[in-house]
């Protein structure tokens, strides 16, 4: 299991380092109804994350397997073709990031954060963590490594929670945090969305580009 677990590692961070969705949680934080949607959000994007990273290792755990040194053409075969979208969205970003002078265009639905509901953040939790591409693309990859690594119930289990604490960590810790401590984090968490919207392409180009050229080295390893 522990293999498996530093496998998905990477997917994991990958989930985690997204700007769009941490940005998202920061703006709710700041806004009147901070506590509510900041909640919301965090549960949506953490059941997201659970329902995909497991939809995909069932479905993986029915691929043959013949053993941990015999080659699996069929799941190599797969984790070449996620690797090759991710490289897709990776040339993507790059090409839609903004020029130079340019202020970097966000969602349109993120200036109707300061009305949003409980409900609403939540149903924005799960499509940013569950439907969103490249979230679901690592989680597809994750969820190959787990399923097809033959492990127990008991195991997969552990597994899937590693990588959802992992993919939801940097959620959880503004959410978390601003509920200890509201007034001291606002001005840190503001500078931060900045940041974010600022670099934003260039961050998933190269994350993006890094995992897609792992996942089909993986996937090319297990032919």
């Amino acid at each position: 299991m522990g293999s498996v677990i530093g496998d998905i590692l990477p997917f994991a961070l990958g989930v985690a380092i997204s700007p769009v969705p941490i940005i998202a949680a920061i703006l709710m934080l700041l806004s009147p109804r901070a506590r509510v949607t900041g909640t919301g959000f965090l549960l949506g994007w953490v059941v997201g994350i659970i329902v995909a990273v497991t939809l995909f290792t069932l479905l993986s755990s029915v691929l043959p397997t013949d053993g941990e040194d015999a080659s699996q053409p069929i799941k190599g075969l797969v984790q070449v073709v996620l690797g090759a979208l991710l490289l897709l969205l990776a040339v993507r970003q790059w090409r839609g990031r903004p020029k130079a002078g340019e202020e970097p265009a966000l969602p349109k639905w993120m200036q109707a954060i300061d009305t949003i509901t409980f409900p609403k953040a939540l149903g924005l939790g799960f499509l940013l963590s569950a439907v969103n591409p490249k979230n679901l693309l690592l989680a597809a990859s994750a969820g190959v490594t787990i399923g097809a690594a033959a492990l127990d119930g008991g195991s997969a289990a552990i597994a899937i929670a590693v990588f959802t604490l992992v993919a939801a960590s940097t959620v959880l810790v503004p959410v978390v945090g601003y509920l200890v401590a509201a007034e001291k984090l606002r001005g840190r968490l503001d500078a931060l969305r900045g940041w974010l919207a600022r670099e934003n392409a260039v961050i998933m180009t190269v994350l993006l580009l890094v995992l897609g050229v792992m996942v089909i080295g993986k996937g090319i390893g297990s032919f």
